[in-house]
């Protein structure tokens, strides 16, 4: 077990083989009553003998000696067909959780797609295609794991073959129904695992453009996430109709309210671990706070230098300088505000996503002064600080002061911010592709040749300056979220959905 105390197995924590790891040991402790969301009319949980015989034979071949406590709990809301959102950590078992009963609802004999689950990273869809491929392997499903920045062939090939189960990120799944090489008219699940990862990777558009190819009549939807902040619960009303709340969290329930969290780093790292967090997290938006006028401008350079739209709010600034930024907040238009603790006083910024310390208050009083800008109103928020190891001592104090619970998290390396940038970099280069005509593509063939001349040798740099400056421009620009007022004109339930055109008949871009 390791030292949190998280469930090993799941497919987002990359420990394949077994729902417990390699040893095949069942997770210690249960889930605290109080600790547990149930829907109303709640199920009662399930055993893995109480499973039908062909799961059972699945979950043995898999090596499960029984069901981890959220499988238990949510595997019998999927056999009553009951639509659910589900909240529980990394590493529980919510992978298990989803693919069991949707492999108990495919019908092998029917060579077509009848369940659509959506990740963010292609490394979650291979890790969860594995998973649904041996525990598949028994009951005669196939499944195919869908991403971009590979070759389509494979994948082509796995439709063709009919796919029962896709599992796939939200790009590459809409190139395929753009494609007509996927349909969905045969669906009755869809499945959002990591929902808050696909916004942040800026996948929303794609995921309303994939729901366009949602057929008219009544499937099952459901959303899961390590927390459901406002900007998630906004999603699920746009894609699940009347969803029901499931949440076995082992720390703290973030349905609304203010995460707090802090990172651990050395003072000579801290402005790049910023930069670090930042292109993990991608904020909707920030309010960083500095202790000083002078780190205040410097982290505004930091951050402007790299690339983001960020401006600072000291006493230093004229009257003139300071109407301008504050225009540009009142308007929503400012994605990272530098402030000191007295510029920030008496702003406030809608729909605030994060409240960034850079480095914890003089007074213990301001950190609530500071993270209570954001999670405002029955929202969700979230609050991380970067501490040295000496400032660690003091935020906990500031934290065992005011009953917070703060969770450590480690600082991303640059390996983890290098896979993650190229993904959503792939993701942005495909949808700028599906909005080319047909012209715009003929045209661009002719820098075919070029192209795979400078994916060569030293011309490679030339072709990563190309990357950089594109990339460059969208983190100028907050990653698409669900409107605050739009109310679902569809979901997954097939209720109110507009009269649209058939698969068959809705025009195919050309590529």
């Amino acid at each position: 077990m390791n030292e949190n105390n998280d469930y090993p197995g799941d497919a987002e924590a990359g420990v394949p083989v077994t729902e417990f790891g390699l040893s095949g040991e069942p997770p210690a402790g249960e889930i605290q009553e109080d600790q547990l969301i149930e829907p109303a009319n709640a199920l009662p949980e399930i055993a893995l003998e109480d499973l039908p015989e062909p799961l059972r034979l699945a979950a043995g071949r898999a090596g499960w000696p029984r069901l981890m406590p959220v499988q238990a709990k949510a595997i019998p809301y999927f056999q009553a067909r009951r639509d659910l959102m589900i909240q529980s950590q990394t590493g529980s078992g919510k992978t298990g959780a989803y693919l069991l009963p949707i492999l108990e609802r495919i019908d092998p004999e029917r060579a077509v797609c009848q369940a659509l689950v959506l990740v963010p990273t292609r490394e979650l869809a291979q890790q969860v295609g594995k998973e649904a491929e041996l525990l598949g392997e028994a009951l005669g499903v196939r499944s195919i794991a869908v991403y971009g920045g590979v070759g389509y062939g494979p994948q082509l090939e796995a439709f063709k073959n009919g796919a029962h189960l896709v599992i796939g990120t939200p790009g590459r799944i809409l190139d395929h129904l753009l494609k007509r090489s996927l349909t969905l008219q045969h669906l009755e699940v869809l499945v959002f695992d990591e929902a808050d990862r696909m916004l942040s990777m800026g996948f929303y558009p794609d995921m309303k453009q994939v729901q366009e190819y949602l057929p008219d009549r009544r499937i099952n939807g459901y959303m899961l996430s390590a927390t459901f902040p406002e900007f998630v619960l906004r999603l699920a009303k746009q894609f699940l109709v009347d969803p029901e709340f499931l949440s076995l969290s082992r720390d703290q329930v973030h349905v609304a309210g203010t995460e707090h969290a802090y990172y651990i780093t050395s003072g000579m790292d801290k402005d790049r671990s910023l930069i670090r967090i930042i292109e993990i997290e991608n904020p909707v938006s920030a309010l960083i706070f500095g202790n000083t006028k002078s780190t205040v401008h410097y982290l505004t350079v930091v951050l402007q230098r790299f690339g983001y739209d960020a401006d600072e709010l000291s006493s230093d600034l004229s009257q003139a300088a300071r109407e301008k930024v504050m225009e540009r907040i009142k308007k929503g238009e400012l994605r990272f505000l530098v402030a000191t603790d007295v510029a920030a006083r008496g702003i406030d910024i809608h729909d605030l996503s994060h409240v960034i310390q850079y480095e914890p208050p003089e007074d213990p009083e301001l950190y609530i002064h500071r993270v209570g800008r954001t999670g405002r109103a029955g929202a969700a928020g979230v609050a991380f600080s970067l501490v040295t190891p000496l400032e660690e001592i003091k935020l906990k104090q500031i934290a065992k002061r005011f009953s917070i619970e703060l969770q450590e998290r480690p600082v991303p390396d640059n390996a983890e911010v290098e896979a993650l940038v190229g993904q959503r970099v792939t993701a942005l280069l495909e949808a700028e592709l599906r909005s080319r005509d047909s012209l715009q593509v003929e045209r661009m063939r002719r820098f075919f040749p070029l192209a795979q001349t400078l994916g060569q040798g030293e011309e490679l740099n030339l072709v990563a300056m190309l990357l950089d400056d594109f990339y460059q421009k969208t983190l100028q620009v907050r990653p698409p979220q669900p409107p605050l007022e739009e109310r679902p004109k569809s979901g997954p339930s097939g209720k109110k959905r507009p009269p649209r055109k058939k698969d068959k008949d809705r025009p195919r871009r050309k590529r």
